[in-house]
């Protein structure tokens, strides 16, 4: 059991199983899945299909950080991929082929944006936090610019698809999120890759004298974000039907970065886990969908997160496992004090 409590993915999964447990006390009915019209339905339903996105940024988050990076930019990226998509929905016939080039649209101006944070970050050496943070105020205004100000509506049923469709009776969603997921496992874990980046997050300096394109590598990391963030915004945008680019992915980033702390990935780069990233985006999730499910106040939300991740993170730190045992464990027989031996006087 010790060697288990070690392990990255343990506590996140502990806090997940516990706050469903109290869900099913809380709520009987909060586990009740309904098959309607061939598609499921219901709280765990919703939690995977609301969490998508953020399953998605918390995976491109995951490799930024890896490199000891930030991006607080994928919030604006989300706004600006939904409201152009939508912009291209709504001045064009309802088909696929408008859909399609929307999608395309969207997603090619969030390669670009990750272009440029890439960019800053790699070529230029500007701080990540800095560099990031210049695209996450700019962004919002790209994205009022292309809304002009207003609410976007859309009525296209190829376009909701992506937010709010269903294939093989489960969200489409969670589908594309799990694809992704693979898609990106798969490169990190089955080649080099995965290796390279946390060589370049646990010592760039070095690995820049052993011969690795570092800045490169990174460059890479946050064109992959701002993807993932893009692809988020079409899913969000999509399922309600519309585009705000004051608050679609409104505070996401900060959503993200804590999913990829509490999956167990170090701010200081190096090694990382996207399962673990993916476990901490469904708990933080699940923490939504409890207070909309429980009836507790939408204000709380914030607070609510704030403690649970907290919770989280004090029983990931070994140093506070170490002090709690010793506080409350068995307390240090003290040795009794030894006395000097006494000295014996030799006479001739």
């Amino acid at each position: 059991m010790k060697g288990l409590t070690k392990q990255r993915l343990f506590w996140p999964v502990v806090a997940l199983l516990v706050l469903l447990l109290g869900d099913l006390i809380a709520s009987p009915s909060f586990f009740k899945i309904e098959l309607r019209d061939g598609h499921l339905y219901g709280n765990l339903v919703d939690i995977l299909k609301n969490g998508a996105p953020l399953i998605l940024i918390a995976i491109g988050m995951t490799l930024v950080i890896a490199t000891r990076g930030i991006d607080l930019s994928v919030g604006a990226v989300v706004a600006i991929s939904g409201a152009l998509a939508c912009l291209w929905v709504s001045d064009n016939p309802d088909g696929v082929g408008t859909t399609l080039i929307a999608f395309g649209l969207a997603l090619g101006l969030s390669l670009v944006l990750g272009v440029w944070n890439g960019w800053l970050v790699a070529a230029l050496g500007i701080q990540p936090i800095i560099a990031t943070l210049i695209l996450m105020v700019a962004g919002r205004g790209i994205a009022q610019l292309i809304t002009d100000g207003q609410i976007i509506t859309v009525n296209s049923h190829s376009f909701e698809w992506i937010g709010s469709g269903f294939l093989f009776t489960l969200p489409g969603a969670i589908l594309i999120a799990i694809a992704v997921f693979v898609l990106a496992s798969v490169l990190v874990r089955r080649s080099a890759l995965g290796l390279l980046v946390e060589a370049v997050g646990g010592n760039p300096e070095a690995s820049r004298l052993a011969g690795l394109r570092s800045a490169r590598l990174t460059w890479l990391v946050y064109v992959f974000c701002a993807l993932c963030a893009g692809i988020a915004g079409l899913m969000i945008s999509a399922n309600v039907h519309s585009a705000d680019g004051n608050h679609a992915g409104l505070f996401i980033e900060l959503d993200a970065i804590l999913a990829v702390v509490v999956g167990g990935t170090q701010l200081t780069g190096g090694r990382f886990s996207l399962g673990g990233s993916v476990i901490g985006a469904l708990l933080i999730q699940t923490l939504t969908t409890t207070v909309y499910a429980l009836g507790i106040p939408p204000e709380s939300i914030m607070l609510f997160k704030a403690l649970v991740v907290l919770a989280v993170c004090l029983l990931q730190s070994p140093a506070f496992r170490r002090k709690f045992r010793r506080r409350h464990g068995a307390h240090p027989v003290t040795p009794a004090p030894t006395t000097a031996p006494e000295k014996v006087e030799v006479t001739a």
